[in-house]
């Protein structure tokens, strides 16, 4: 896939989750750009194009490293037992792992209308021949039964390489569990994950990850997770102020996330394993945006505790804290090579308008990505290669505005624009898969949580109650 990248403008930054930090300045701070790092993902190969009268740098990506996607035919589960609830899990398991498989990036999914009459359950049912033929003309297909007996839910699920007709078996699987729709969810995620681990280069699927996010939805900004594909929405602060900027810890144990409190913007920190706020110290100034570290065991954020905001790095309990950043201007919103955990990229406004910086994480080595415009919201692939960043690349008074997601490779500063002419775009996060990023956008007329494939395409709305922002995907 070409992508040709192209000038934009914006519109000006959402105050809402913004106070003012300096008024003779074009942007806002406290702003809540996100931090911390994730996702590893795609091919992306640059080349140069030149004509008469410039030269354009143009970039291909693609989510599947490369590769062909397989045809996979997924056929509807059928019932193994006659009991009357599994008509329903039956619909919440096939709808679940088609829509896993549909957005992998790595599969494409043979149209139904195009299956045989008869479907198989089990193996003894499978005609491959009539699957690998025309019209299904599919490569790989996955089949199998649900059923319910005294309560209990049992899926079993197969993957077949139809094309191999003397050993095509490449995966069997059974899963038990309480019946419950909940059940179901997670059984089609889990084969889902399985088949696109084998199908797609030996990559963990995403289908049993989570994001977290801000939404206001009870009347407070508070802290909110749910699964990748927006189901099983849940709060997570109770905390009736303005909590921004959630960042989900490596092993998913913790949440940092900075509050407004009586004495000002603070970093918090909230267990998973024990379901309550833990603590963090209190540091003095306006404390924002944290960013965990990609071995769990220090967190860089943004604090003004020194008089202008600069970029901190602590440990994980708040100690043996230093200041990494001097220059004049607010520098915020740190996200971490996750890679190779010694590089960190930020937002400054030390030259006027904000851009993404890098640096050691020492502090050294500090160099501008962006050349022009509004940047802001950098976030790090797992692989160390790209950025994914919010950018105006046109601001100013009678510019028409637009905020959109853009990619940009690290070492030669190319990039692509992912979102076009959708609302405000901003706040991107990647998915751990590295094929995926997540984030806010206002293209259905509020600030909503949206999800699209790395190359801009699969475009998906995950949140439609409230007002939801700033998502975070977890590291695994």
């Amino acid at each position: 896939m070409l992508l040709q990248p192209v000038p934009f403008t914006r519109t000006r930054m959402d105050e809402s989750d913004r106070t003012d930090f300096d008024k003779s300045s074009f942007w806002r701070w406290p702003s809540i750009f996100p931090g911390p790092a994730l996702a590893l993902i795609l091919a992306f190969i640059a080349g140069i194009l030149s004509s008469q009268l410039f030269a354009q740098d143009w970039v291909k990506t693609g989510t599947s490293l490369g590769m062909e996607k397989v045809r996979l035919a997924v056929p509807d589960f059928k019932p193994s037992t006659s009991d009357p609830q599994n008509a329903a899990l039956l619909k919440t398991f096939n709808d679940t792992l088609w829509n896993d498989l549909d957005v992998s990036g790595v599969v494409e999914l043979v149209s139904k209308s195009f299956y045989p009459l008869q479907v198989p359950g089990q193996p003894t049912e499978v005609n491959n021949l009539a699957w690998n033929a025309a019209p299904p003309n599919a490569a790989m297909l996955a089949f199998g039964n649900l059923g319910i007996a005294s309560g209990k839910l049992t899926v079993q699920g197969w993957l077949y390489d139809v094309k191999n007709l003397q050993s095509p078996q490449i995966l069997g699987k059974q899963y038990a569990d309480t019946s419950s729709d909940a059940a179901a969810r997670v059984m089609a995620h889990k084969f889902a994950d399985e088949i696109i681990f084998r199908l797609g280069g030996g990559i963990n699927g995403i289908a049993e990850t989570q994001i977290y996010f801000v939404s206001d939805r009870t009347g407070h900004k508070e802290i909110w997770a749910m699964d990748y594909d927006g189901s099983n929405q849940h709060q997570i602060t109770r905390l009736g102020t303005i909590s921004l900027s959630p960042r989900i810890s490596p092993d998913g144990s913790r949440v940092a996330f900075s509050s407004l409190t009586k004495s000002g913007w603070e970093i918090m920190m909230y267990s998973l394993d024990l379901n309550r706020m833990v603590s963090f110290p209190h540091l003095g100034g306006t404390n924002l945006s944290p960013a965990w570290s990609a071995d769990g065991l220090k967190l860089a954020f943004s604090s003004s505790r020194g008089g202008e905001p600069e970029i901190y790095v602590a440990d994980a309990t708040g100690g043996n804290l230093h200041r990494m950043t001097t220059a004049k201007g607010p520098d915020v919103s740190p996200s971490w090579n996750r890679k190779t955990n010694a590089q960190i990229a930020f937002v400054s406004g030390r030259t006027g308008l904000p851009q993404i910086y890098t640096m050691e994480t020492d502090g050294t080595n500090q160099q501008r990505m962006t050349d022009q415009g509004y940047a802001v919201s950098p976030n790090w692939s797992p692989n160390g290669q790209f950025l994914s960043l919010a950018w105006i690349r046109k601001y100013g008074p009678g510019e028409p505005g637009s905020s959109d997601i853009y990619l940009m490779d690290i070492a030669s500063k190319q990039w692509v624009q992912l979102t076009h002419d959708g609302g405000r775009n901003d706040f991107p996060s990647w998915s751990p898969d590295d094929r995926h990023i997540v984030f806010q956008s206002s293209r259905s007329g509020k600030e909503e949580i949206w999800t699209m494939l790395a190359d801009g395409t699969k475009l998906q709305q995950l949140t439609f109650t409230g007002r939801n922002t700033q998502p975070n995907w977890s590291w695994k």
